[in-house]
């Protein structure tokens, strides 16, 4: 029963193909489907608060500068997603009035960026949530498991 369901999920059944896929293809495949699941099931969490995956990063992010300006270079080094137009993103958190941006007085081509009350607030909310989806999205792996499976990646990425 446990192999008939490990084939059931296995990729080529997901795409309904009937082509032998190569091992590097599946794999490709198997890690491409998995985080469109993984970022669709975060998004359904983020939705009701009218939020985006990457706003969520930014606000993140400059909660993590605890209180300290930053400005949208530093913002964008530290995106998990580079190609994201964090100047938009900003724009959109500040509108929400979860982002403050100040000219700076010395350098006025220079722009400081602050994640407002409103912003801590908002991620104090979403944390629990979040853990908890991401322990959702998780949860057919055990702790020695999720620790291969992140050696995995990383060692695929360098």
């Amino acid at each position: 029963m446990y192999i008939q369901l490990l084939y059931m999920k296995d990729i080529t059944n997901i795409l309904k193909t009937k082509s032998d896929l190569s091992l590097q293809k599946k794999t490709v495949l198997n890690i491409a489907y998995s985080s469109i699941c993984f970022k669709d099931g975060i998004l359904m969490v983020l939705k009701p608060f009218d939020i985006s995956i990457e706003q969520f990063n930014v606000l993140r992010i400059l909660r993590g500068k605890h209180g300290n300006a930053t400005n949208l270079q530093d913002i964008q080094d530290r995106m998990i997603s580079k190609m994201s137009n964090t100047t938009r993103l900003v724009d959109k958190l500040i509108l929400k009035g979860y982002v403050k941006r100040f000219v700076c007085k010395d350098n006025r081509r220079k722009v400081d960026i602050f994640i407002t009350d409103e912003g801590l607030e908002l991620l104090n909310r979403l944390d629990p949530i979040i853990d908890n989806k991401e322990h959702e999205l998780t949860k057919n792996l055990d702790s020695s498991e999720l620790e291969t499976l992140n050696h995995l990646l990383t060692k695929l990425r360098d």
